[in-house]
Parts: C-alpha cells; sequence; structure tokens
C-alpha cells in the first residue's frame, strides 16, 4: 500500500487551545466541573490524560474551549514542548497547547501521537532558538508525515497501543501496591497501631524499645559523581559502557545515557538499591535501578544491619522525610537539599516491629519491583517497534484488522473549521 507525504493540517483539525482571560491566573475562572490541562499534565502521562490539577468554571470555560475526549494534545512552548498525550476525558487547555482531531477518512490520532513521539528532538531542536522554547502551529506544519492508508494506521496504533495499555496496567497496579505499603507505613509507625500496641509500655512518651533518632546515624548517603556530559554516549559502545543514572531517570526521563565505567570510581547502583535525589527535582526515591550515578543523587548504604530495606524505603518516602528534604532545599534555577541530611529525624522501632515490617511489606515491594521490571521490558520493546511501524520499515499489510485489538477508546468528533 502507497504511503503519502503530509502535513498535519492536511490530515484533520489543528487549532490551538484557548486562554482569553488576562491574567491568566484569575481566581475567578478556577474551581468548576470543567478540567484544565496544561502542559505540565501532558508532561506527567505516557498516552491518554486520566488526571488533572485544575478546572474551569463557567466564566472560564465562556473563554476557553472545551475539546472532546479522544482529542491528541501537544504541548508547545518552554521545557514540556513536544510532550504529547490523548484526553481521557473533555477538557479545555489554553494556547501553549495544540490540539489535533483526525479526519477519520484521512488519520487516526493514536498513529499521529506515536509520530509525535518519535520526532521530539526534531521538534524541540525547531522550536529553540529564543528565551522561551516555542513550536508555533506554523512551524509544526512544515513537519513532512510519511501516512499510509487509514487501515495501516490503525494496525499500527492497535499493535503500538496494546504496549502502552499493558504499561499503564502495570502502571495503576503498581500504584495500588505502592498505596497499600504507604497506609502500612503510617499506620504502624505515624498512627503507632503497630502489633502488639495494646499492651505496649510506654515509656517517656514512646512505646518501650522505640527511640528517636538521626536517620544518618543509621545510614549513608552516598553522593555520586559527575563524569562530564562530554563522556556520555547514547548508545552502548561495548561492555565496559554502563547506563548512568540522573535525577530525571529517577522521575519520567524516558532516555537514556550510557558512561565508562572506569570514569565512575565505584558510584554504581545495584538493583536492590535505594536511591534518593537531593539536587535538583529532590525527593524522588527509587529502587530496581542498575548503572553509575551522578552527584544529585544518594545511594543508601546501611550503617546498622538491624534496619531493613523496606522500612528505609518507606521511610525516605514519608511525609516527615520529604518535607524534611523541602524545607531545606535552596536555590533558584536548581534545587539543593544535601543539608536536610543534618535535619532527618525518625522513630526506630524495635528489632521485632522491624521484622515484622519487613515480614509485610516486603512482599509488596517485591511485587512492585516485578511490575516495574516487565513494564520496562514493555517499553523497550515498544520503543524499539515505533521507529520502525511509524516509518513503514517494517510491515503491517499481511496482518488482519479484524484479529487486531483494536484501541477502544472513543474518538474525538472530526470538525473540518
Amino acid at each position: 500500500m502507497i504511503w503519502q507525504i503530509k502535513t498535519l493540517d492536511e490530515l484533520g483539525f489543528v487549532a490551538r487551545g484557548k486562554s482569553k482571560h488576562r491574567p491568566r491566573g484569575d481566581k475567578k475562572l478556577y474551581g468548576g466541573k470543567y478540567p484544565l490541562i496544561q502542559t505540565g499534565d501532558i508532561q506527567k502521562t505516557d498516552f491518554y490524560i486520566s488526571e488533572y490539577t485544575n478546572t474551569y468554571n463557567d466564566v472560564g470555560l465562556a473563554q476557553s474551549k472545551l475539546w472532546k475526549k479522544g482529542t491528541l494534545c501537544l504541548s508547545i512552548v518552554g521545557a514540556n514542548t513536544a510532550e504529547s498525550a490523548i484526553l481521557g476525558f473533555d477538557a479545555c487547555f489554553p494556547d501553549s497547547v495544540i490540539g489535533f482531531i483526525a479526519n477519520p477518512e484521512m488519520s487516526n490520532e493514536i498513529f499521529i501521537k506515536y509520530y509525535f513521539d518519535t520526532m521530539k528532538l526534531q521538534m524541540r531542536k525547531i522550536s529553540d532558538g529564543g528565551a522561551r522554547e516555542n513550536l508555533s502551529m506554523e512551524k509544526l506544519f512544515t513537519f513532512k508525515i510519511p501516512t499510509p492508508p487509514v487501515i495501516i494506521q490503525n494496525k499500527i496504533a492497535s499493535i503500538l497501543s496494546s504496549y502502552d495499555e499493558l504499561i499503564e496496567n502495570n502502571k495503576q497496579r503498581i500504584k495500588l501496591l505502592e498505596e497499600m505499603a504507604e497506609e502500612i507505613y503510617k499506620e504502624w509507625f505515624v498512627r503507632l497501631r503497630f502489633p502488639g500496641y495494646v499492651n505496649s509500655k510506654i515509656l517517656n512518651g514512646l512505646p518501650y524499645g522505640w527511640e528517636k533518632v538521626r536517620l544518618d546515624d543509621y545510614i549513608k548517603f552516598e553522593k555520586g559523581i559527575e563524569p562530564g556530559s562530554d563522556n556520555y554516549c547514547n548508545e552502548k559502545i561495548d561492555n565496559n559502557y554502563i547506563p548512568f543514572l540522573r535525577v530525571g531517570d529517577l522521575g519520567s526521563r524516558d532516555n537514556c545515557v550510557f558512561v565508562h565505567k572506569d570514569l565512575l570510581k565505584d558510584k554504581i547502583l545495584n538493583t536492590d538499591d535505594i536511591a534518593i535525589t537531593l539536587d535538583g527535582s529532590v525527593g524522588l526515591v527509587a529502587m530496581n535501578l542498575s548503572g553509575g550515578f551522578s552527584s544529585g543523587v544518594r545511594k543508601i548504604v546501611f550503617k546498622n544491619k538491624n534496619l531493613k530495606r523496606s522500612f528505609i524505603y518507606q521511610t525516605l518516602l514519608s511525609e516527615n522525610i520529604q518535607s524534611t528534604i523541602k524545607a531545606h532545599a535552596a536555590g533558584t534555577t536548581i534545587l539543593h537539599a544535601g543539608s536536610s541530611i543534618n535535619f532527618m529525624k525518625i522513630l526506630l522501632p524495635d528489632k521485632i516491629i522491624l521484622d515484622k515490617f519487613e515480614e509485610v511489606v516486603n512482599p509488596i515491594i517485591e511485587e512492585i519491583l516485578i511490575l516495574k521490571g516487565k513494564t520496562q521490558i514493555l517499553q523497550e520493546t515498544r520503543n524499539l517497534l515505533l521507529p520502525r511501524l511509524i516509518s513503514g520499515k517494517l510491515s503491517v499489510n499481511h496482518l488482519v484488522e479484524e484479529e487486531l485489538l483494536m484501541v477502544a477508546e472513543p474518538r474525538a468528533e472530526y470538525q473540518n473549521k
């Protein structure tokens, strides 16, 4: 089947969002029933937008526009330029976002979303040049999109979205498990309703055998290293090169760099290590990472053998430690929170309770790590398929459309206006 070269405006309805009122932050616009999607909401999601942080009321809606569920959203301004996602519900968005609704005879929003994913670097490059990145519609329309017939677009969209649906399902399961572990931690160590608490003796306001301690007396926050960006490689050249984890890699960054292991001076994380960020995006906590790590990341090294991984992991995620980190984070453009280590104090239970907590929570954390590992494999497989399918190098002509798990999400109604 013949692929044609099209621009985005030839494939459907394209327009910028609306936010006419000034100032934008006027309180009289907000607090209603209409979801307001901003560039940060798009950046935080992988595929379908299912959450939002703000809403318009009727006054806000009057100066904006309500876009239909299934609309493809593309961020065009600032640090989130070229991030894209599909509305999971009717919503408004400002003029820092472009909306695309496919002409069903010409294109498929999901296929176009995956095309955008392959072109992020090029879009950001063409947007650069001013004080703030800006991908105008004129610039966007310069991109020539290789466009197969809709039946082929549907097949490609189905194959790739099946991976994303599995990824999203895993993430939802991970979220539930994380909430479960967090709730157990709060019940035992914040509300102090741990096993046997009813019969526990209280001494100086604490359960007998418990004590308030400085966290750094029991664990070490080992700082990473900076080998220099000139030594970064986008591909693994040979077995001497290993992944190099920066602050963003504990969050949502989807690209990886490699560094020669001789430059790392043993600053290496293994999959069973705990890591936390104290520079940049401070307070991110993660496990199941492998590779060298930057100076913005700290590796947790246990000083006391009685401490358990599950307890320390949940403690670092706790409101107590997170608020301490944020309270002592300093800096204008980049935050630095290394000094917060000196102020981290926790309630340390006795060994019996620590062992019981490990017995209860560690299986939950292990399940989380298994799901994260499966999710990573799904993401890597999808990322390998993505450029080959979108470019047509990997043919889907032989696949029968009815045999594919087609995307079930309703598409936005096309409007040629």
